[in-house]
């Protein structure tokens, strides 16, 4: 390790092969706590590199505890987090959304690290229980049309180095790994990042794989359609900025999507959002968001009947009746 942080504070960056290796060290308790929480403050004191991003990830799903769902494609909305904006759990509310207008998910998700509440510590707020158990997750997706995969029980690296990370408390290279790692490995993932140059190094691998997909961030640093400012996306059809105009949507003020302070606040909002107790601006936030989705599975689709879709998911309360039956599976 010693020579690797020689090799970071020289600002040299590490090939494919090294990134791999040092990540599957972490993963075997090689290092000592000391030791990776220097590796990752000094690491993300520099940009991270396409080989970089590669081989941590290729170590992430060689480690993986990986799930077959066997249920045909299914899409994951997931963000890296990290974008400091401390906004109340979108992307697991459209999760539900989408899954409520008949699309099947495999939602990945962890504890907040360098946010408030992340989308684990809802879940385990509002009685779900985390499971890795094949049948379960299938049973899920059957009954429910979405699975919960919670990221520690699938990722043996991520046990090893989250309490470093809880008391780090600042995003790290881990939070750009979160999407790409999905141990179900769906066929369509939406993808929220928080900057345009970790969203062009994921477009730079997406569109090597056999995946949809969309990249997606808000010119304002937010990693999903926040409703604050315009967004950008890339695709299989290209990267293309999208305006609040051509989205139908007037801009909103970031505190109106904001988080709450606790966990149980945060829970108040989710709910609030699932039986049509919210804010207008919550309620678009989230249906844009699951539109995008939606329009990912569907790319030959509008964003206007994509959102018609999960505005009916939600108002019709099937978006509730899938995070309801998901809890009693």
């Amino acid at each position: 390790m010693k020579s690797i942080l020689n090799q970071l504070f020289e600002n040299k960056t590490l090939t494919r092969e090294q990134a791999h290796d040092i990540l599957t060290l972490m993963s075997q308790g090689i290092y000592n706590n000391s030791q990776m929480a220097a590796f990752m403050t000094a690491y993300c004191m520099r940009n991270i590199t396409v080989n970089e991003l590669e081989g941590f990830r290729d170590a992430m799903l060689e480690l993986c505890l990986a799930i077959d769902l066997e249920s045909g494609d299914v899409i994951d909305l997931c963000g890296t987090g990290g974008d400091g904006k401390d906004t109340f759990n979108i992307s697991t509310l459209a999760s539900f959304v989408v899954a409520g207008a008949g699309y099947k998910v495999a939602k990945h998700g962890n504890y907040g690290v360098s946010s408030g509440c992340g989308s684990s510590n809802v879940m385990e707020y509002l009685g779900y229980q985390f499971t890795n158990s094949a049948d379960a997750l299938r049973r899920s997706i059957e009954n429910a049309n979405i699975c919960f995969l919670h990221a520690p029980l699938f990722h043996p690296a991520m046990k090893t180095v989250g309490p470093i990370r809880k008391e780090l408390g600042v995003k790290t290279f881990f939070n750009m790994l979160g999407p790409m790692v999905n141990p179900a490995m769906p066929k369509n993932q939406l993808v929220g990042v928080y900057n345009l140059e970790l969203a062009r190094m994921y477009a730079y691998l997406y569109q090597r794989s056999d995946r949809k997909y969309t990249i997606l961030t808000a010119l304002d640093g937010y990693d999903e359609i926040s409703l604050t400012c315009d967004f950008k996306t890339f695709s299989a059809d290209g990267e293309k900025i999208n305006t609040l105009k051509s989205i139908g949507f007037d801009r909103v003020d970031p505190s109106a999507i904001t988080g709450g302070s606790t966990v149980g606040q945060s829970a108040a909002i989710f709910m609030q959002v699932l039986t049509g107790d919210c804010t207008t601006a919550q309620r678009n936030v989230v249906l844009a968001n699951a539109a995008l989705a939606i329009k990912t599975i569907n790319p030959q689709n509008s964003f206007g009947d994509c959102f018609y879709e999960a505005e009916s998911s939600l108002l019709s309360k099937k978006a509730l009746a899938s995070f309801k039956n998901l809890l009693d599976n």
